[in-house]
C-alpha cells in the first residue's frame, strides 16, 4: 500500500481557507472538489476534501470500463478520486449510446492523487504520497497567504443559451413517453433535456464559487480534468460504503421555495403529502432496494427513511434512505456496477426505462447523471448523483447543463415542462451573471 505521511494545521476561517484552497488548487492539471457546505445527516463524512495533481490515473470508454475500474482500484491500494458516466450502462447491459455529445468527456476517469486534502470543523489534514510529503508545510503557507480579492458584483453575461428540445417537441416526447407507459412497457422513467451555449468562453471557478454559494448543496463538486470541468451543487448521493454497511439516498420529488415564511411551509407540506411525488419516491426505493440486494446479505436490505422532505436554499426535494450490509470481502466496484446507474436517474423496469430514454431524448448524457466520488485505501466508498451541474469543455467551448424530471402515468407535461425550468434556473442565472 502506498505510504501517505499526515499532518494537521487548524485554521480559525474555515469557508475564507476552502476558497484560497480551492484558488491554488487550480495549478494541477487534474483535481477533484467535494463540499458538503456544513450539511448534516447521519452519513456525512467530511465537510471537505480536495485531491489534485495525478500520480497514476484510469481514463477509458464503456467497453469493459468496470473491470478496468476494478484491477486499477486493487492494484492501487490507495485513494482513489474520479466519475462514472451514465453511459456506463452499454457496459452493465445491451445498451447503446448514440445521440449527440457537444462536451466529449471520457466515459470513464479515476486517478491517484499525490495531495490530498481534507477539512473537517477547523482541522485541515493534509495527506500526501511520501514522495511529496516535504511540500506539506510549504503548501499550507502558501494557501494561507493567498491574498482573496473582494467579491465585484458579476456582471451579466452575454450567454445565449439554447434548448436542445423546444417546448412543443418536449410535450411531444413526454408524450410518446406517455404511450409507452400506457402500454405497459414501464412505469416511470427519468425524461433529460439539454441546455447549451457554443462558442462560449467562461471561467470555471467563478462558475462553481457562484453555483455553490447560491445552492449551497450537501454534494457540490468542483472537478477539472485538463480541459474539462464539472461545477456541481448535487442535493443527492447515489451510493455509500462504510464498514459493510451500503447506504443509497435517492431523490424523487420536487417543490420550489418561498421567501415568504407561511407559503414556504406550505410548498414543503404540500410536497410531504403529494400523492404522485410519493409514488415515484416509492417506485424509486423499490428499485433500489432491489439493486441493493444483488450484493447485500439476505434479509439486510431496510428502508430507513421514506419520503422525507429535505429543504434546501433553491427547492425541497423528497429523499428516502435504503441501507443493507455487504460480506467484509465483497468486491466494492461490483457494488457499484450491480446499482448503476442510479434508480433516481433512470426508471422501472430499470432497463426498459434506459431503452426508452435513449430513444426518445436527444443528447448523450455523459457525465450528466452519472456519478463524482472516491474510493479508500479501507475499501470505503461515496458518490453524488450528477445533476444540478454545469458542465465545460473548454477547448470546444462548449458549456451544457441539463436538467429532467420522472415521468409516470399521472404526469402532465407542462407540469414537468415547468418543473425542468426550475432546476435549469440556478445554472442559467449563473451563466448569465444574474445571481443577486
Amino acid at each position: 500500500m502506498p505510504l501517505r505521511k499526515s499532518f494537521s494545521f487548524t485554521v480559525d476561517d474555515v469557508q475564507e481557507f476552502k476558497s484560497k484552497l480551492l484558488i491554488w488548487s487550480q495549478q494541477f492539471y487534474e483535481l477533484v472538489w467535494l463540499d458538503s457546505n456544513l450539511h448534516k445527516d447521519k452519513y456525512s463524512s467530511v465537510d471537505g476534501l480536495l485531491a489534485v495533481d495525478a500520480l497514476t490515473a484510469l481514463s477509458t470508454d464503456s467497453f469493459n470500463a468496470f473491470e478496468d475500474l476494478k484491477t486499477y482500484q486493487s492494484e492501487t491500494k490507495d485513494w482513489i478520486f474520479g466519475y462514472l458516466t451514465y453511459d456506463l450502462k452499454n457496459t452493465t447491459e445491451r445498451l447503446k449510446s448514440e445521440n449527440f455529445d457537444g462536451l466529449q468527456f471520457p466515459e470513464l476517469y479515476f486517478f491517484q492523487p499525490k495531495k490530498i486534502i481534507k477539512i473537517q470543523g477547523n482541522t485541515v489534514l493534509f495527506m500526501y504520497l511520501n514522495m511529496v510529503d516535504d511540500e506539506i508545510e510549504p503548501d499550507f503557507n502558501e494557501i494561507a497567504n493567498i491574498k482573496l480579492k473582494k467579491e465585484k458584483k458579476l456582471k451579466e453575461k452575454n450567454i445565449h443559451i439554447k434548448m436542445r428540445i423546444f417546448k412543443d417537441d418536449y410535450f411531444s416526447r413526454v408524450g410518446k413517453m406517455l404511450q409507452k407507459i400506457q402500454r405497459g412497457d414501464i412505469y416511470e422513467a427519468n425524461f433529460c433535456q439539454e441546455f447549451y451555449a457554443e462558442n462560449t468562453i467562461i471561467n470555471p471557478l467563478e462558475t462553481f464559487n457562484q453555483l455553490n454559494k447560491i445552492s449551497k448543496a450537501p454534494f457540490s463538486v468542483f472537478l477539472k480534468l485538463n480541459d474539462k470541468y464539472l461545477a456541481s451543487a448535487s442535493p443527492e448521493r447515489y451510493i455509500k460504503k462504510v464498514g459493510t454497511k451500503v447506504i443509497s439516498q435517492p431523490i424523487k420529488g420536487t417543490a420550489k421555495r418561498s421567501l415568504n415564511k407561511f407559503e414556504d411551509e406550505d410548498l414543503r407540506a404540500n410536497l410531504s403529502a403529494d400523492e404522485k411525488e410519493r409514488a415515484e419516491n416509492i417506485m424509486i426505493v423499490d428499485l433500489v432496494r432491489n439493486d441493493l440486494s444483488k450484493s447485500a446479505l439476505k434479509g439486510s436490505v431496510t428502508v430507513e427513511e421514506l419520503c422525507k422532505v429535505y429543504t434546501y436554499n433553491q427547492v425541497h426535494q423528497m429523499i428516502s434512505t435504503i441501507t443493507s450490509s455487504v460480506e467484509k470481502d465483497k468486491n466494492v466496484v461490483d457494488i457499484i456496477k450491480e446499482t448503476f446507474p442510479m434508480g433516481s436517474m433512470t426508471g422501472a423496469p430499470k432497463v426498459s426505462a434506459m431503452q426508452i430514454i435513449e430513444e426518445l431524448e436527444a443528447t448523450k448524457r455523459g457525465l450528466y447523471s452519472g456519478t463524482v466520488g472516491y474510493f479508500t485505501p479501507e475499501q470505503d466508498f461515496d458518490f453524488n448523483v450528477v445533476i444540478r451541474s454545469i458542465l465545460y469543455n473548454a477547448t470546444e467551448k462548449y458549456v451544457s447543463f441539463s436538467v429532467g424530471g420522472a415521468i409516470t402515468a399521472k404526469a402532465s407535461p407542462e407540469k414537468e415542462y415547468e418543473e425542468c425550468l426550475l432546476k435549469a434556473k440556478a445554472m442559467r442565472q449563473v451563466l448569465e451573471g444574474k445571481v443577486s
